[in-house]
């Protein structure tokens, strides 16, 4: 364990790490932004997650539809997110050139996100739900470490927001002719994971329900940190032409 004592740590940014069990103690903490996996996190006694935790439900409802284990539901809450994609995609044709292309703070560009759900689906639905060993699309993104280790993915590839949609269009379609026909029992069922070591490897033993879960998910989060990048590619814009 690593103990921060009397530390100026203002302007720190810590990127990919686990703070579990992290204790911070007299701390000043003003304009700080905390996005990940939290859980049972407690401010001056307070334990605040189900405070957050409602507020972004009552801020984005379709998270409702994404935790029901009901068909209707989920086809409803799939609609709602390739909605949400295709006025996001509206909005980035509108920004300047290449817009598409420019990350925010070392995030993602929108490009890098849309290929990044590229291989979501690889993994979690044509691999988890599915149980497909097909080889992973050449332009998916994955994490760095999943990049160097799976045969097929292409580190290089550097593809036109237009090729990445046209993919995105193929895969959300296998999504809703699968989501037309599923029934609670088969929701239910235990996800038939190929039996090998590829990514993503623990899901094994989860439902066919969580793994869409995932897909789900991803597709909601990444939709958000897209937005809030373009919003800050936009007032940069604004603020260098005033």
């Amino acid at each position: 364990m690593r103990r921060f004592d009397d530390e100026n740590l203002t302007g720190a940014e810590f990127r990919e790490c686990d703070l579990s069990r992290a204790r911070m103690v007299g701390v000043v903490m003003q304009d700080a932004e905390i996005d990940g996996l939290v859980t049972n996190l407690v401010v001056n006694g307070v334990e605040v997650m189900s405070y957050v935790e409602a507020e972004l439900d009552r801020r984005h409802p379709v998270r409702l539809l994404i935790r029901s284990d009901q068909p209707d539901d989920l086809r409803e809450a799939w609609r709602q997110l390739r909605d949400d994609w295709a006025t996001t995609t509206e909005r980035v044709r509108s920004m300047p050139e290449n817009s598409e292309h420019h990350g925010v703070d070392g995030e993602w560009s929108m490009v890098e996100t849309l290929r990044h759900l590229v291989f979501v689906h690889d993994s979690w639905f044509r691999r988890c739900v599915l149980g497909l060993t097909e080889p992973f699309t050449a332009i998916g993104l994955g994490p760095p470490f999943v990049m160097d280790q799976e045969d097929g993915l292409d580190p290089t590839a550097q593809p036109s927001l237009d090729e990445v949609l046209a993919l995105r269009v193929r895969q959300a379609s296998e999504i809703e002719t699968w989501l037309a026909e599923v029934t609670p029992d088969q929701l239910a069922k235990t996800a038939p994971v190929p039996d090998d070591d590829r990514w993503p490897p623990y899901a094994k033993g989860r439902t066919v329900r969580q793994c869409l879960g995932t897909v789900f998910n991803e597709e909601w989060a990444h939709h958000r940190f897209c937005k809030r990048d373009l919003d800050k590619l936009s007032h940069q814009g604004s603020s260098q032409g005033s």
